[in-house]
């Protein structure tokens, strides 16, 4: 995001939920909202919603609040959803598999236009409406569709490999299951990593500080 580059990576992070409360609130045909009517729903203060969406330009209107419908427009706007950027997946087993059944990739800015893996066992078979293709062939198809983002769903020892391959190829924005953080190693690469053992640790300290008696 170069023309916010100043921005905080703790707004950016609160962009998506803001646009998911928004949408809520437009199936609910709420027109508009006041900034402490949004935070009392997303539990924030509504000194923290004006900062961050500040940090944007100004959106609410005194005495009006905010536009619901084109708050949530211009949030996806700012998050570039409107772009679908092509990308591919590397890594059919049960978690890319998984990824690419459901998740709805044009809703969050992105279009899944290939599937790779280099198991004899998974090329060939349809996953979603895209066929496995053998890791063989990466580079042709690069060069051909030219992704920008790749999701890897790898064993972290093939990780750094995978990564550089892929990097040569202009590949350079990442959403990273591999659970080796590769913004260690390429500067300039676009990182998301992904832990979900980190997620359910979390979960277990929160349970255990809520329920201590449970030791």
């Amino acid at each position: 995001m170069p023309k916010h580059e100043g921005v905080s990576l703790s707004v950016i992070k609160r962009l998506p939920r803001y646009y998911r409360f928004l949408g809520d609130l437009l199936s609910r045909d709420v027109t508009r909202i006041s900034s402490r009517e949004l935070a009392s729903l997303m539990q924030l203060t509504a000194s923290q919603i004006r900062q961050d969406l500040n940090c944007f330009g100004g959106f609410g209107q005194q005495g009006y609040g905010y536009n619901v419908a084109a708050l949530h427009k211009e949030i996806g706007n700012i998050m570039g959803l409107n772009k679908h950027t092509p990308m591919v997946l590397i890594g059919a087993g049960n978690l890319g598999r998984t990824i690419a059944r459901h998740m709805d990739f044009e809703s969050s800015g992105f279009k899944l236009v290939g599937i790779f893996d280099d198991s004899p066992r998974v090329i060939g078979q349809k996953v979603s409406s895209l066929t496995v293709q053998d890791m063989a062939g990466l580079e042709a198809f690069c060069k051909e569709q030219s992704p920008r983002a790749a999701i890897l769903c790898i064993p972290k020892e093939v990780a750094f490999e995978t990564a550089q391959r892929l990097m040569k190829l202009g590949v350079n924005c990442f959403w990273n299951f591999s659970h080796y953080d590769l913004s260690l190693d390429f500067e300039g690469a676009v990182v998301e990593n992904v832990h979900l053992g980190d997620s359910l640790m979390t979960l277990c300290y929160q349970i255990n500080a809520a329920y201590p008696e449970d030791e």
